[in-house]
Protein backbone atom coordinates (compact mmCIF):
# COMPACT_ATOMS: atom_id res chain seq x y z
CA UNK A 1 0.00 0.00 0.00
CA UNK A 2 1.33 3.49 -0.76
CA UNK A 3 1.73 6.37 1.66
CA UNK A 4 -1.40 8.24 0.54
CA UNK A 5 -3.68 8.95 3.48
CA UNK A 6 -7.25 7.77 3.56
CA UNK A 7 -9.65 10.56 2.56
CA UNK A 8 -11.41 12.56 5.25
CA UNK A 9 -14.70 11.08 4.04
CA UNK A 10 -14.99 7.41 5.10
CA UNK A 11 -14.74 5.39 1.88
CA UNK A 12 -15.22 1.70 1.08
CA UNK A 13 -14.51 -0.22 -2.10
CA UNK A 14 -16.70 -3.13 -3.15
CA UNK A 15 -14.90 -5.58 -5.43
CA UNK A 16 -17.24 -7.80 -7.43
CA UNK A 17 -15.49 -11.16 -7.80
CA UNK A 18 -18.40 -13.58 -8.13
CA UNK A 19 -18.28 -14.11 -11.92
CA UNK A 20 -17.96 -17.57 -13.44
CA UNK A 21 -15.33 -16.70 -16.06
CA UNK A 22 -16.77 -19.15 -18.58
CA UNK A 23 -15.42 -17.26 -21.59
CA UNK A 24 -11.85 -17.46 -20.29
CA UNK A 25 -11.99 -21.24 -20.49
CA UNK A 26 -10.12 -22.05 -17.28
CA UNK A 27 -12.90 -23.89 -15.47
CA UNK A 28 -12.34 -21.54 -12.53
CA UNK A 29 -14.18 -18.55 -11.11
CA UNK A 30 -12.95 -15.57 -13.13
CA UNK A 31 -11.31 -13.92 -10.12
CA UNK A 32 -9.08 -16.99 -9.65
CA UNK A 33 -7.80 -17.06 -13.24
CA UNK A 34 -4.02 -16.50 -13.17
CA UNK A 35 -2.45 -13.36 -14.60
CA UNK A 36 1.33 -13.16 -14.48
CA UNK A 37 1.35 -15.85 -11.79
CA UNK A 38 -1.28 -14.32 -9.51
CA UNK A 39 -5.10 -14.50 -9.54
CA UNK A 40 -7.00 -11.59 -11.08
CA UNK A 41 -8.48 -10.78 -7.68
CA UNK A 42 -5.05 -10.38 -6.10
CA UNK A 43 -4.08 -7.84 -8.75
CA UNK A 44 -7.36 -5.98 -8.13
CA UNK A 45 -6.79 -6.01 -4.36
CA UNK A 46 -3.26 -4.68 -4.77
CA UNK A 47 -4.48 -1.87 -7.00
CA UNK A 48 -7.35 -0.96 -4.70
CA UNK A 49 -5.26 -0.94 -1.54
CA UNK A 50 -2.42 0.81 -3.35
CA UNK A 51 -4.65 3.75 -4.23
CA UNK A 52 -4.69 4.55 -0.51
CA UNK A 53 -8.35 5.60 -0.43
CA UNK A 54 -10.29 2.79 1.22
CA UNK A 55 -10.71 2.21 4.90
CA UNK A 56 -12.72 -0.92 4.02
CA UNK A 57 -12.65 -3.31 1.08
CA UNK A 58 -15.58 -5.73 0.72
CA UNK A 59 -15.18 -8.57 -1.78
CA UNK A 60 -18.21 -10.43 -3.18
CA UNK A 61 -17.18 -14.02 -4.02
CA UNK A 62 -19.12 -16.95 -5.55
CA UNK A 63 -21.42 -18.84 -3.17
CA UNK A 64 -19.58 -21.65 -1.40
CA UNK A 65 -16.15 -20.21 -2.24
CA UNK A 66 -13.17 -20.96 -0.04
CA UNK A 67 -10.16 -20.12 -2.24
CA UNK A 68 -10.91 -16.45 -2.91
CA UNK A 69 -11.84 -16.00 0.74
CA UNK A 70 -8.50 -17.45 1.80
CA UNK A 71 -6.73 -15.21 -0.72
CA UNK A 72 -8.34 -12.11 0.82
CA UNK A 73 -7.34 -13.23 4.30
CA UNK A 74 -3.73 -13.85 3.25
CA UNK A 75 -3.57 -10.49 1.48
CA UNK A 76 -4.75 -8.68 4.62
CA UNK A 77 -2.17 -10.54 6.72
CA UNK A 78 0.61 -9.60 4.32
CA UNK A 79 -0.30 -5.91 4.49
CA UNK A 80 -0.45 -6.06 8.27
CA UNK A 81 -1.09 -2.77 10.05
CA UNK A 82 -1.32 -0.84 6.77
CA UNK A 83 -4.27 -2.91 5.52
CA UNK A 84 -7.77 -1.52 5.25
CA UNK A 85 -10.44 -3.69 6.81
CA UNK A 86 -11.13 -6.50 4.32
CA UNK A 87 -14.50 -8.26 4.43
CA UNK A 88 -15.78 -11.10 2.25
CA UNK A 89 -19.42 -11.85 1.40
CA UNK A 90 -21.10 -14.42 -0.80
CA UNK A 91 -22.35 -12.91 -4.03
CA UNK A 92 -25.61 -13.73 -5.73
CA UNK A 93 -26.99 -14.83 -9.08
CA UNK A 94 -26.59 -11.36 -10.61
CA UNK A 95 -24.11 -8.53 -10.30
CA UNK A 96 -26.75 -6.45 -8.50
CA UNK A 97 -27.28 -9.25 -5.98
CA UNK A 98 -23.54 -9.36 -5.29
CA UNK A 99 -23.24 -5.60 -4.80
CA UNK A 100 -26.34 -5.59 -2.57
CA UNK A 101 -24.77 -8.27 -0.35
CA UNK A 102 -21.56 -6.26 -0.09
CA UNK A 103 -23.42 -3.05 0.78
CA UNK A 104 -25.11 -4.85 3.67
CA UNK A 105 -21.67 -5.76 5.05
CA UNK A 106 -20.15 -2.28 5.02
CA UNK A 107 -19.02 -0.77 8.28
CA UNK A 108 -21.19 1.88 9.92
CA UNK A 109 -20.28 5.41 8.93
CA UNK A 110 -19.16 4.69 5.36
CA UNK A 111 -20.14 7.73 3.27
CA UNK A 112 -18.68 6.96 -0.16
CA UNK A 113 -18.66 3.60 -1.93
CA UNK A 114 -16.64 2.65 -4.98
CA UNK A 115 -17.77 -0.44 -6.90
CA UNK A 116 -14.94 -2.15 -8.78
CA UNK A 117 -14.62 -5.26 -10.94
CA UNK A 118 -12.00 -7.89 -10.13
CA UNK A 119 -11.93 -8.38 -13.91
CA UNK A 120 -10.28 -4.94 -14.28
CA UNK A 121 -7.06 -5.91 -12.49
CA UNK A 122 -4.74 -3.25 -13.94
CA UNK A 123 -6.77 -0.13 -13.14
CA UNK A 124 -4.30 2.63 -12.18
CA UNK A 125 -4.56 4.38 -8.80
CA UNK A 126 -5.20 7.68 -10.60
CA UNK A 127 -8.61 6.43 -11.75
CA UNK A 128 -9.64 5.67 -8.17
CA UNK A 129 -8.48 9.13 -7.14
CA UNK A 130 -10.33 10.96 -9.91
CA UNK A 131 -13.55 9.22 -8.90
CA UNK A 132 -13.07 10.04 -5.22
CA UNK A 133 -12.18 13.66 -6.01
CA UNK A 134 -15.49 14.11 -7.86
CA UNK A 135 -17.39 12.60 -4.92
CA UNK A 136 -15.58 14.94 -2.55
CA UNK A 137 -16.69 17.88 -4.74
CA UNK A 138 -20.33 16.95 -4.27
CA UNK A 139 -21.25 14.32 -6.86
CA UNK A 140 -23.57 11.51 -5.79
CA UNK A 141 -22.50 9.25 -8.67
CA UNK A 142 -19.31 9.21 -10.74
CA UNK A 143 -18.04 6.89 -13.46
CA UNK A 144 -14.67 6.72 -15.21
CA UNK A 145 -14.92 6.42 -18.98
CA UNK A 146 -12.91 6.65 -22.19
CA UNK A 147 -13.93 7.96 -25.62
CA UNK A 148 -15.26 5.39 -28.10
CA UNK A 149 -12.99 5.08 -31.13
CA UNK A 150 -15.06 2.65 -33.23
CA UNK A 151 -18.14 3.59 -35.23
CA UNK A 152 -21.17 2.19 -33.38
CA UNK A 153 -24.32 1.13 -35.24
CA UNK A 154 -27.64 -0.22 -34.01
CA UNK A 155 -29.03 -3.26 -35.80
CA UNK A 156 -32.15 -5.39 -36.01
CA UNK A 157 -32.77 -8.97 -37.22
CA UNK A 158 -33.59 -9.22 -40.90
CA UNK A 159 -36.93 -10.66 -41.98
CA UNK A 160 -38.41 -12.29 -45.04
CA UNK A 161 -36.25 -12.44 -48.17
CA UNK A 162 -33.62 -10.20 -46.56
CA UNK A 163 -32.78 -12.97 -44.09
CA UNK A 164 -31.12 -14.89 -46.94
CA UNK A 165 -28.61 -12.04 -47.31
CA UNK A 166 -27.57 -11.56 -43.67
CA UNK A 167 -28.92 -12.04 -40.18
CA UNK A 168 -28.96 -8.33 -39.31
CA UNK A 169 -29.49 -4.95 -40.92
CA UNK A 170 -28.33 -1.51 -39.73
CA UNK A 171 -31.02 0.70 -38.21
CA UNK A 172 -28.90 3.68 -37.23
CA UNK A 173 -25.46 5.10 -36.46
CA UNK A 174 -24.68 6.65 -33.09
CA UNK A 175 -22.87 9.96 -32.76
CA UNK A 176 -19.47 8.66 -31.70
CA UNK A 177 -18.38 11.92 -30.07
CA UNK A 178 -21.19 11.53 -27.53
CA UNK A 179 -20.34 7.93 -26.61
CA UNK A 180 -18.10 6.72 -23.79
CA UNK A 181 -16.85 3.27 -22.81
CA UNK A 182 -17.51 2.94 -19.08
CA UNK A 183 -15.07 1.41 -16.61
CA UNK A 184 -14.76 0.84 -12.87
CA UNK A 185 -14.40 1.81 -10.08
CA UNK A 186 -17.70 3.65 -10.12
CA UNK A 187 -18.23 5.93 -7.13
CA UNK A 188 -21.38 6.75 -5.21
CA UNK A 189 -22.79 8.40 -2.17
CA UNK A 190 -23.48 5.32 -0.05
CA UNK A 191 -27.10 6.16 0.73
CA UNK A 192 -27.86 6.93 -2.92
CA UNK A 193 -26.46 3.57 -4.01
CA UNK A 194 -28.36 1.71 -1.29
CA UNK A 195 -31.60 3.42 -2.30
CA UNK A 196 -31.04 2.50 -5.95
CA UNK A 197 -30.47 -1.14 -5.05
CA UNK A 198 -33.54 -1.21 -2.82
CA UNK A 199 -35.66 0.00 -5.74
CA UNK A 200 -34.07 -2.49 -8.14
CA UNK A 201 -34.69 -5.39 -5.76
CA UNK A 202 -38.39 -5.13 -6.66
CA UNK A 203 -37.84 -5.29 -10.41
CA UNK A 204 -38.89 -8.28 -12.47
CA UNK A 205 -36.15 -10.64 -13.76
CA UNK A 206 -36.14 -9.12 -17.25
CA UNK A 207 -35.54 -5.62 -15.88
CA UNK A 208 -32.86 -6.88 -13.51
CA UNK A 209 -31.04 -8.78 -16.28
CA UNK A 210 -30.75 -5.60 -18.34
CA UNK A 211 -28.63 -3.90 -15.66
CA UNK A 212 -24.93 -4.06 -16.48
CA UNK A 213 -23.51 -1.58 -13.99
CA UNK A 214 -24.46 0.29 -10.84
CA UNK A 215 -24.62 3.63 -12.60
CA UNK A 216 -27.68 2.36 -14.50
CA UNK A 217 -29.46 1.79 -11.19
CA UNK A 218 -28.66 5.29 -9.96
CA UNK A 219 -29.71 6.78 -13.32
CA UNK A 220 -33.13 5.18 -12.78
CA UNK A 221 -33.55 7.42 -9.69
CA UNK A 222 -32.98 10.51 -11.82
CA UNK A 223 -29.66 11.19 -10.08
CA UNK A 224 -27.00 12.84 -12.28
CA UNK A 225 -24.06 10.55 -13.02
CA UNK A 226 -20.85 12.48 -13.64
CA UNK A 227 -18.01 11.29 -15.85
CA UNK A 228 -14.27 11.54 -15.18
CA UNK A 229 -11.46 10.31 -17.43
CA UNK A 230 -10.80 6.60 -17.28
CA UNK A 231 -7.67 4.87 -18.50
CA UNK A 232 -7.01 2.36 -21.28
CA UNK A 233 -5.14 0.28 -18.71
CA UNK A 234 -8.44 -0.28 -16.85
CA UNK A 235 -9.74 -2.64 -19.55
CA UNK A 236 -11.89 -5.63 -18.59
CA UNK A 237 -10.46 -9.15 -18.84
CA UNK A 238 -13.28 -11.16 -20.41
CA UNK A 239 -11.74 -13.28 -23.19
CA UNK A 240 -8.46 -15.17 -23.65
CA UNK A 241 -7.28 -12.32 -25.90
CA UNK A 242 -7.87 -9.81 -23.07
CA UNK A 243 -5.85 -12.03 -20.73
CA UNK A 244 -3.02 -12.26 -23.25
CA UNK A 245 -3.02 -8.48 -23.60
CA UNK A 246 -2.85 -8.08 -19.82
CA UNK A 247 0.08 -10.53 -19.63
CA UNK A 248 1.84 -8.60 -22.37
CA UNK A 249 1.28 -5.28 -20.60
CA UNK A 250 2.66 -6.58 -17.30
CA UNK A 251 5.69 -8.05 -19.05
CA UNK A 252 6.34 -4.73 -20.80
CA UNK A 253 6.25 -2.98 -17.42
CA UNK A 254 8.81 -5.42 -16.06
CA UNK A 255 6.29 -7.14 -13.79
Amino acid sequence: MNDAAHPAVPTAVVIVAAGSGTRLGYGLPKALVPLAGAPLLLHALRGTAGAGLAEQICVAVPPGDTELTALCRTFAEELGATAPDIAVVEGGATRADSVRAALAALAPGIVHVLVHDAARPLTPPEVFRRVCDALDRGASAVIPATPVVDTIKSTAPTEGDAAAIAAEVVTGTAVREQLRAVQTPQGFDAETLRRAHEVAAGWDPEQAAAITDDAMLVESLGTPVYVVPGDLQAFKVTTPLDLHFAETFIAAQGG
